[in-house]
Formats: C-alpha cells, sequence, structure tokens
C-alpha cells in the first residue's frame, strides 16, 4: 500500500502498541471511528451509518473474531463488488508515526476494528492512497449491495417524502449534506441520518429528524430544542427535529442507498426487484458515445427493459411502475495511481414493441427517448428514479463522448417484477453454413461447361502464375489477387496480404493440398465478390475503408450472427487507429468467420448449435480455431 506522510512512518501488530487490544469493545457504534491523516471523511461517514444497522454492520464485518480465540494474526471483511461479496483478508499491522495509528482510530486506545475495516477497504481499492477523497455513497453501495440515489433538494421532487418514508421501511441508509459555499457551518460535509415522522398538532405537520453523527452543530430553528428535547445517546449521537420544508431550504443535497435483496437477511416485507447486467464500452466497436453523436449513438450496449406490474399505490390515479435505473462504473479508483479518472457517464429509455435485434440508427434519429438521466457526471454511479407504464423498453448506457473505453454494471431496481437482459443473440451462428448444411451435403465443385468472359480472364491469369498443376500457395496467391483485384475499379486496394492469403487457403483447401486448385478459387472468388458488394455499400465516402461502428451491419449482412463481445473483438483487431477497416482487413476477417463457423459445423453433426467434444476433438478445434484467427 502507499501513502503520503510527512515524517517517520513505521508498520505495527497491535500488541507492540497496547497490552491488551480487541476487536470490538461493547459493541461497534459511530465513536469508535476517529479520522486520521487519510482524507477518507467520506468512507467513515458510511461506517456511521452502517453502526446503525446491526445486521449490515456484522455482514461487514463478521463478529466471530479477536486478538485471542482462534487468533492468527490476520482478520477478514465482506464487501459488495460489482455484483458479488467477496472477503478480504488482511494482517494486523497498522501504519504508525511516533507509535501512534497513523489513520482511522477508535476513541479507545484498544480498540481496533474500524483500522481494521479501512485497512481491508484499502486493499480493496489497492491502495490507502486510493481512498483520498470520495463520495459518501460509494462505500454505502459498497457496504450493502444497493443502489445509490442521489437528490440536489433545490430541485427535490414532489413526491420526496414518499420516497424518504419508503426508502426507511425497506432498511435503506441515508445521509444529508451542507455545502459550505451555501451553509454558515466551517466543515464542508456534515453527514446526517435522515427519519421521517409525523406528528399531528392542531395541524399535520412532516418532521424530520437528524442525527448528526460527528456530535457538532444542532438545528436551532423551527422544531428546535426550543420546542422539543435533545437528548444525547451512546449509540445514536446528537438529535434534532426539524420540518419537512425547512430541511429541504436548509439542506443541499440528500443520499440515499436503497438495499437489495441481497443486501439484508431477515423477514423485511419490502424489498426490491432487482435485474444485474455487466457490460463494456470498446473503442471502434460499442463506444458509441451520448445522443449529441448520431453516427455512432445505436452502436452502444442495448439493454431491453419488460416491466410486468405496475405499484400497489398509483399516485394521482396513474397506473406506472416505480423503477430505478444504476449505471456503475467498475475499477475506475484502483487504476487512479496510473492517470485514470472516472468517465462522463448517462443512459437513456427508450419505449419499444417487439424488436429483438440491436435497433438501428433510423430507430434513434426518428424516436424519443421516454426517459433519461437528468445529466452526464463523472461519478462512479449515475442513478435515476422514473415512473413508467407497464410495457417493454430498451435501455441504452453511454459514455458522454464516443470512443471511450470502460467496464460497466447496469443495474434495474423495481417494486414489483421485471426482467432485464443484453440486446444481442443468444446464439452465434451464419445463416449461409447452416442453411448449406441443413438442404444438402457438401459437392464437389465442377467446372461449368462454358465459362463466362470473367471466369476466362482468370483462368489466364491463375494458369500463368499456377503453372501446368494449376496449384497455387500462399504466395502465388497475393500475386492472382492483386491481379484480379486490378481489373475491378470499385474498390482501390493494393491487394491482400500473405496473412489473409493464408487464411484464404485454409479456408478453401477442401482436399489438404495447402494449395489452391482452380475449382476453389473461383469458390473463393465468389464469396469474395458478394462480400465486396457488401463493403461496397457501406464505403459511403469511397475512402476503400469502412467504419469499425458499421462493421456490425455488415457481418449481419453476410449472414454472420454474433454477439456483442465478438463484436468488440473485431473492433479492436480489424480496426486501425483511426477506428477505420480497410478492404484487405475486412476479406481477412470474413473468410476468418467462415473459417470458424465451419470448423464448428463439423462437429455439429444434428445442426441443433450444440457440440461436445473429446480431448482430441477439442485439440482440433483450438488449432483450427488458432489457424482461422
Amino acid at each position: 500500500a502507499s501513502w503520503a506522510l510527512s515524517g517517520a512512518c513505521l508498520t505495527f501488530a497491535f500488541q507492540e502498541i497496547c497490552e491488551n487490544p480487541q476487536f470490538i469493545v461493547d459493541g461497534a457504534s459511530r465513536t469508535d471511528i476517529c479520522q486520521g491523516e487519510l482524507g477518507d471523511c467520506w468512507f467513515l461517514a458510511a461506517i456511521a451509518c452502517l453502526t446503525l444497522n446491526e445486521k449490515l454492520l456484522y455482514r461487514v464485518i463478521p463478529a466471530d473474531q479477536s486478538f485471542t480465540e482462534n487468533y492468527a494474526g490476520i482478520f477478514h471483511f465482506q464487501f459488495w463488488r460489482y455484483g458479488e461479496w467477496i472477503d478480504v483478508v488482511v494482517d494486523d499491522r497498522i501504519p504508525t508515526c511516533n507509535n501512534q495509528l497513523v489513520f482511522t482510530k477508535s476513541f479507545r486506545k484498544n480498540e481496533f476494528w474500524s483500522a481494521l475495516l479501512e485497512k481491508a477497504y484499502a486493499k480493496l481499492h489497492g491502495s490507502y492512497e486510493a481512498l483520498k477523497g470520495g463520495n459518501t455513497l460509494e462505500a454505502m453501495e459498497d457496504f450493502t449491495g444497493g443502489v445509490t440515489e442521489f437528490f440536489e433538494l433545490s430541485e427535490a421532487p414532489p413526491d420526496l417524502f414518499t420516497i424518504m418514508r419508503k426508502a426507511l421501511e425497506r432498511g435503506s441508509l441515508m445521509g444529508s449534506s451542507i455545502d459550505v459555499s451555501i451553509g454558515k457551518n466551517t466543515s464542508s460535509w456534515i453527514e446526517l441520518e435522515i427519519v421521517c415522522d409525523e406528528v399531528s398538532k392542531g395541524t399535520r405537520i412532516r418532521l424530520i429528524r437528524l442525527r448528526n453523527p460527528w456530535g457538532f452543530v444542532l438545528w436551532k430553528g423551527r422544531w428546535s430544542a426550543k420546542n422539543l428535547s435533545i437528548h444525547q445517546d451512546s449509540s445514536l449521537g446528537f438529535l434534532t427535529r426539524m420540518s419537512f420544508d425547512d430541511f429541504k431550504q436548509t439542506f443541499t443535497k440528500l443520499e440515499m442507498c436503497n438495499l437489495t435483496p441481497d443486501g439484508l437477511q431477515g423477514d423485511e416485507r419490502h424489498s426490491w426487484t432487482v435485474s444485474v447486467n455487466e457490460g463494456r464500452w470498446v473503442r471502434g466497436s460499442s463506444a458509441g458515445g451520448c445522443r449529441n453523436f448520431p453516427d455512432t449513438f445505436w452502436t452502444n450496449p442495448q439493454y431491453r427493459l419488460q416491466l410486468y406490474e405496475e405499484d400497489d399505490d398509483p399516485e394521482d390515479g396513474q397506473v406506472a411502475c416505480t423503477v430505478v435505473v444504476a449505471l456503475m462504473q467498475k475499477g475506475r479508483r484502483m487504476q487512479r495511481h496510473k492517470g485514470v479518472k472516472f468517465l462522463t457517464i448517462g443512459f437513456s429509455i427508450y419505449k419499444m414493441r417487439g424488436q429483438n435485434q440491436h435497433l438501428q440508427k433510423d430507430f434513434f434519429l426518428y424516436t424519443a427517448s421516454t426517459a433519461k438521466c437528468k445529466s452526464y457526471i463523472n461519478l462512479r454511479e449515475v442513478t435515476e428514479r422514473f415512473r413508467l407504464p407497464p410495457g417493454e423498453y430498451v435501455i441504452i448506457p453511454t459514455t458522454f463522448k464516443p470512443h471511450e473505453e470502460g467496464e460497466f454494471i447496469l443495474r434495474v431496481f423495481s417494486e414489483k417484477r421485471n426482467t432485464s437482459e443484453a440486446r444481442a443473440n443468444k446464439e452465434i451462428e451464419h445463416d449461409g453454413i447452416r442453411g448449406e448444411r441443413r438442404k444438402k451435403p457438401k459437392q464437389k465443385l465442377t467446372e461449368p461447361e462454358e465459362e463466362t468472359e470473367e471466369e476466362k480472364m482468370f483462368r489466364a491469369i491463375y494458369k500463368q502464375i499456377a503453372g501446368e498443376d494449376m496449384q497455387i500457395c500462399a504466395n502465388e496467391l497475393k500475386t492472382v489477387m492483386k491481379n484480379v483485384l486490378s481489373k475491378h475499379n470499385e474498390i482501390k486496394t493494393e491487394g491482400f496480404s500473405l496473412e489473409t492469403c493464408r487464411s484464404m487457403i485454409a479456408l478453401m483447401d477442401t482436399d489438404g493440398s495447402g494449395k489452391l486448385n482452380f475449382q476453389e478459387f473461383k469458390h473463393l472468388w465468389k464469396k469474395i465478390k458478394a462480400w465486396q458488394l457488401i463493403f461496397i455499400q457501406y464505403d459511403q465516402d469511397k475512402s476503400s475503408s469502412i467504419s469499425s461502428f458499421q462493421m456490425r451491419n455488415a457481418v449481419n449482412d453476410a449472414g454472420f450472427h454474433l454477439n456483442n463481445q465478438l463484436y468488440d473483438i473485431i473492433a479492436m483487431r480489424y480496426a486501425d487507429e483511426h477506428l477505420n477497416i480497410d478492404f484487405d482487413s475486412y476479406i481477412c476477417c470474413f473468410v476468418r468467420l467462415e473459417g470458424m463457423f465451419r470448423a464448428f459445423n463439423a462437429f455439429d453433426k444434428d445442426g441443433d448449435g450444440i457440440i461436445k467434444l473429446n480431448v482430441l476433438q477439442v485439440s482440433f478445434w483450438y488449432f483450427s480455431t488458432i489457424i482461422h484467427l
């Protein structure tokens, strides 16, 4: 782990710091958290919220650990990490300076659960230094596996009080803060527990109960200590009340972490239904940018969302489904030392009906979004709450600018049942190959009775290169192809590379000679001509290259139906630095796809798209794939 400190810094085990080290003394509480030299108050504020819920707390901090029973010099903690709970193990050696803990500590000199939790969280992100600066919602999410919401109280939705009350019923964590540029407090962030309450005193008034985890500064306006008693409790800290209207006017932001069904084990009646999808943006393939870039926006990952049931308590008599969409980018904090920053991300939602394939450019040109995030922002997660009628939708997660690469996780929470899945083909197949296999067996190529003028020209060129045996190797095929292509003016090209020619021979060499005869060459040329027509269709600027984003459509037009991962691989493998694919790379890709499908179909005897291989067959499949890749 790395950190920036002045003065001497050593690492000690707790037995070297005090005589009677304890993991937890009299239960874990917010008073056990004292910030050290590290700027991770956002993380400590989240721990303070966590201590209010023992079930959540002891999932993150397994309680069956101590410095005495079964002590082995290590401790473990559990964090939610991009869709799964992982166990992080650390030893009990902590950075010190002048025999004092440098980072987080407890007010009890012999209690160390908070220091060890901080060390485990630092290990999760690669270093202590990676924890400098952050958002409380990040840590809340990592402690619960929940989904976060962020409200600017100056623009609060009219049903915010209802949202908060429902969140509390679900056991959600909440906090609020005052921006130092707006408030008069000397602290830039004051994290608070929010508790909704309604009282009746002549008229019905909505009240908010607040807890300041740091124990400083109390509300002195209406419904404060002048009217209601304030008390301090060892586990709750300072409590005060204010009206909901005063709360919205006084505080700047409200942060909320809603629990997922797997975040809290128990008999709670209220929980979210969640759908989880993982994906990535790949430069030149699926990193299409926001709606401002219509030529590439459609290439972004697409996720189908089906909402089946409306909420139990519709507002204003309108039937709708409450949905929270959360888009989180992965792994950026851990790579901060490499200069990696959070991407500016967001998403849009479109109403659709019946479309099963990846939606094309025209759909987005002529269809307005049904809902979208309020703004694109460079935070780890962008979350937005919507009320949508039951139906079928598509969610488009994007970066603001095209060509920005990153991994993400998209989660969709709803009060009722929903399904969310990537809009991609479930199986990978090639229409032409499957159709040919099912209709008729492979036939030997025979020369037609009468050759066309083009075929006569090919034969003359071919014979000149190949000689009397009419067999050509890869180097000779390269020469033949260059001469043949020079007779066609539709595409300006220097011919095919030796690598492409070797792939062509691997594809068309039916007799295993390692060379092509004239019949095999003619069959190859027919395929190239068909692929050439597709290439010309997408080469709209006559540059003899096509955009890597258009390669998806070209591949589909050729009869190859691939999943999103393979489209990404094609863009990474064949596009140049300008995200263009020239004719040589284009044909090379198609030849290899054809070869891979043929190798697969050689084992797919019944044509059901599923094969079973033994060890020798796996070896054959592997080397066949390597040849064609």
